[in-house]
C-alpha cells in the first residue's frame, strides 16, 4: 500500500474558501454579537484572523466550530473531513496526513458527535414512504438452490 502526503497537492487558499463556505453557510459572523462586518487582524497564520467592527472580538474561520483550537492547515482539515466521509480508518488517514493517531481520533470523535447532535429529531412529514426490500439470499424468491444428485461417499475406515 502506498501512502503519500496528499495535502501537499492541495491549495490552502481554495481549502480555506471551502471550509468557510461549509462551516459558515449563512456567511461568517462575529461569534459574540453576530455582526458580519469585520476587519483583518493578522494573515501570517494558516487561518486569517479577524476583528469584529462592532465589538472588537478576535475570531477565525474555526472559532465556534468543532475544529476550534486545532493547529492543522486548511488542506489537512479538508482531507480529514473527506476521509471521515469516505469511512477511511483512523490509522491509515493519520499515516497519510502525517498526524498522530490519537489526535486524528479526537478530531474524528468531535466531527461524529457534532453530526449525531444535529440529526433531525422530527418525524417525516409525509405519512407514506417507500422502502426497498432486502433479500439476504441471492437468487429468486421461492426457489430452492439445486442440490447435487451424487450420493454421499461412505466414510473411510
Amino acid at each position: 500500500m502506498l501512502d503519500f502526503p496528499i495535502d501537499d497537492l492541495l491549495d490552502n487558499d481554495a481549502c480555506l474558501a471551502w471550509l468557510e463556505r461549509h462551516l459558515h453557510p449563512e456567511g461568517m459572523r462575529c461569534p459574540r454579537c453576530g455582526v458580519p462586518e469585520r476587519r483583518p487582524a493578522r494573515r501570517a497564520a494558516a487561518f486569517p484572523a479577524y476583528r469584529c467592527k462592532q465589538c472588537d472580538r478576535f475570531y477565525t474561520v474555526l472559532t465556534g466550530t468543532r475544529f476550534a483550537k486545532t493547529r492543522q492547515t486548511p488542506a489537512k482539515l479538508v482531507l480529514i473531513l473527506r476521509g471521515i466521509a469516505k469511512g477511511e480508518p483512523t490509522a491509515r488517514l493519520a499515516r497519510e496526513l502525517g498526524l498522530s493517531r490519537r489526535q486524528l481520533h479526537t478530531l474524528r470523535q468531535r466531527v461524529q458527535n457534532n453530526l449525531y447532535e444535529t440529526l433531525p429529531t422530527t418525524p417525516m412529514s409525509d405519512p407514506v414512504f417507500e422502502a426497498d426490500e432486502l433479500s439476504q439470499n441471492a437468487g429468486e424468491k421461492g426457489e430452492i438452490a439445486p442440490r447435487s444428485r451424487r450420493s454421499t461417499a461412505a466414510p473411510r475406515q
